[in-house]
């Protein structure tokens, strides 16, 4: 959860102060608290930002076949998007959610970095679902930047067949098809975006 978050940013800035202090191993205790005194606060921000968020994609996405849930400073939007089978071209279907989307995290948490995560049926090879998925995340990833989100903030990942990550374990085609999505993924405390290519995972 965020508290993980918080205790290892606490624990690196004790091993900062120490560093700092040299041999003398001296940090003033007024700075000590003022430093930890900020964690606790941008914790509190960050947890305040997670809440807000799923309790408005709740009630935004209610009429949405998705699923929503928060973990470790993440913010999930699970089943944003289906795909045909051996097919990475987005749905009509699909892209009053991802219009929403948008509007929501473009409006209101326009700094938050944004993981479109792509995945496969389990038909095909480990390497051709893995580059499917890709081009799946890929393809929804650049509808949300023709909605206004910032490519700068929007990545990539494949995740193939990923056989832990499967709705319907081992199943293709029509039986398979919520196997073949995209998952977003809002996580307010990641790192600058860039495309990235899980190499886990694997046509479908």
């Amino acid at each position: 959860m965020v508290n993980s978050t918080f205790r290892w940013a606490a624990g690196s800035l004790m091993v900062t102060a120490i560093a700092l202090g040299g041999c003398t191993n001296y940090v003033k205790k007024a700075d000590y608290d003022a430093a930890i005194a900020e964690l606790r606060a941008n914790d509190q921000k960050q947890q305040q930002q997670l809440d807000s968020l799923t309790q408005e994609m709740q009630q935004r996405f209610a009429k949405y076949d998705a699923q929503i849930s928060q973990m470790a400073g993440r913010v999930r939007l699970d089943t944003a998007a289906h795909f045909a089978f051996n097919d990475s071209t987005l749905r009509d279907e699909d892209k009053p959610l991802l219009d929403d989307f948008a509007k929501v995290v473009g409006q209101h948490y326009p700094d938050a970095v944004i993981t479109v995560e792509g995945f496969a049926d389990p038909a095909g090879s480990a390497s051709y679902n893995r580059h499917l998925g890709e081009r799946r995340a890929k393809a929804v990833r650049d509808y949300l930047v023709q909605s206004g989100l910032s490519a700068d903030h929007l990545r990539a990942v494949s995740y193939g067949e990923s056989s832990d990550r499967q709705v319907e374990r081992g199943k293709t085609r029509e039986a398979g098809a919520s196997n073949r999505r995209v998952t977003l993924v809002v996580d307010f405390a990641g790192q600058s975006a860039g495309e990235q290519t899980m190499s886990s995972g694997t046509t479908g």
